[in-house]
């Protein structure tokens, strides 16, 4: 379970916004359905804090930052 503001990271690319697997991004709502997984809406941000994007997921779409992960930068790859 994540709370909001909680700093986490995805485990599925979102190619429609150039999102890759490890990409960091900042929970920011989080929505449940009865009988449905719930939802988080995250937003990611480039090295200068810059949103890039904000996206809907679900929990089994993202994971909790540990102390085992290394942050890393990445270009951005431009929109096609």
């Amino acid at each position: 379970k994540h709370n909001l503001f909680d700093r986490v990271t995805l485990t599925v690319d979102v190619p429609q916004h150039n999102l890759q697997v490890g990409d960091v991004a900042t929970v920011v709502d989080i929505s449940q359905q009865q009988g449905q997984e719930e939802g988080y809406t995250v937003e990611v941000f480039n090295a200068v804090g810059e949103s890039v994007a904000v996206v809907t997921l679900k929990e089994s779409e993202i994971d909790s930052l540990n102390a085992k992960g290394i942050l890393h930068v990445r270009p951005l790859a431009a929109s096609a």
